[in-house]
């Protein structure tokens, strides 16, 4: 039986509840959800590659019970971490027409690089549409509360990076 092979990928900095929606309707189109956590220090993130890795796998616990979920970190083009990992789709959020204007641009750029792998959009939940791990962590460190948006080991980890940081 050929498994199909799906890949979320992200900077996951922190993994929200946005995230873990989609990764909750991914899991329905594949049978393996590999969970690409991108090194990408441009964006100049706060938790360090493995500390993302580690709250990722600690988020999607719950969701193992019905697929197989793969969490793990790579650098690079996406594209090239697909075809390594057998992924068939690439699967991506959406929250808003900002959002779309990227990733049709990403999308059709990838195309180039590999016909074989599709990208399938996925709608967030209108619950989580406002949420961006920018807007979260920047929520945490100036005293807000941030437990409408994280889980609440996802909080308890980003409150004590920001109280380690002042």
């Amino acid at each position: 039986m050929v498994t199909r092979v799906g890949l979320y990928p992200g900077t996951f900095d922190p993994i929200h509840n946005g995230h873990t929606d989609i990764i909750g309707r991914a899991i329905k189109l594949v049978d393996k959800l590999v969970l690409g956590v991108a090194m990408n220090t441009g964006k100049g993130p706060m938790f360090s590659l493995e500390e993302r890795v580690a709250i990722v796998e600690e988020a999607v616990e719950p969701l193992r019970s019905r697929v197989e979920i793969e969490v793990r970190p790579f650098q690079g083009l996406t594209m090239q971490f697909a075809r390594d990992i057998g992924a068939g789709i690439i699967v991506r959020g959406l929250r808003a027409v900002a959002d779309f204007e990227f990733e049709f641009q990403m999308t059709a750029m990838n195309q180039q690089l590999e016909r074989e792998i599709e990208t399938v959009f996925l709608m967030a939940d209108p619950r989580h549409q406002a949420i961006a791990s920018k807007l979260v962590k920047e929520i945490a460190m100036l005293g807000g509360d941030v437990s409408k948006f994280v889980s609440p080991p996802v909080r308890d980890r980003l409150l004590e990076k920001v109280s380690n940081a002042t």
